[in-house]
């Protein structure tokens, strides 16, 4: 075997050891940060029904569009979290960052609300308070949601024809689709594509 057999066979097994060494360090990020305890109601393929329980989330309101909007309520809510603007504990991440259009806008209107959802441990009144009005504090109630989930690094283009493809799934099952869509990001900016986790979400009746 010669010199440069070998060089190669070393780079490749190299490459191999790397590719596991992210791949366990992605499956145990993604499976150690605590995820709202969702029941599936129905599925058909990558479309479910979901039972939610009551949740408590802090809120960012922010301008610009779907990503500059994502990244400005994202360093707000991180400020709250990771007490960096107020005194007291600090609180765990969790999955997933939620971002909705602002009430009566759509999508590419330039207004929306970034949501991180509390760890499960924490009621409403037992959160630190938020320093400023940056961000705000909300508890849900128990809800039902319809779902359509998608991998990669998720466009606008990605979010709206899976938004299109659940309200028409909706519309076949005889239900009705109503307020703004929440859109669900699960991974982190350094996830491959092809391992993310994307959703679109409706409330429906």
């Amino acid at each position: 075997m010669g010199r440069a057999t070998k060089i190669s066979i070393g780079a490749v097994t190299a490459l191999c050891v790397l590719a596991v060494a992210l791949a366990g360090g992605w499956y145990w990020v993604t499976h150690s940060v605590e995820q709202p305890a969702y029941t599936v109601v129905e599925a058909d393929g990558d479309i479910e029904l979901r039972d939610y329980p009551a949740m408590v989330v802090a809120e960012a309101a922010t301008a610009g569009d779907r990503q500059e909007g994502v990244r400005q309520g994202f360093r707000a809510l991180a400020g709250y979290i990771f007490a960096k603007d107020r005194d007291g504990e600090r609180i765990a991440m969790t999955a997933p960052v939620i971002q909705q259009p602002a009430q009566g806008k759509g999508a590419g209107d330039g207004g929306w609300r970034i949501r991180f959802v509390m760890p499960s441990q924490y009621a409403l009144d037992e959160l630190p308070r938020p320093a400023g009005e940056d961000v705000a504090l909300d508890r849900w109630p128990p809800m039902r949601l319809a779902a359509i989930r998608f991998s990669g690094r998720a466009k606008d283009a990605d979010f709206a024809e899976h938004e299109a493809r659940l309200r028409d799934w909706l519309a076949g099952q005889g239900l009705e689709a109503e307020g703004a869509p929440l859109f669900a990001y699960y991974d982190d900016p350094w996830t491959p594509g092809f391992l993310r986790r994307n959703e679109v979400l409706l409330r429906f009746r």
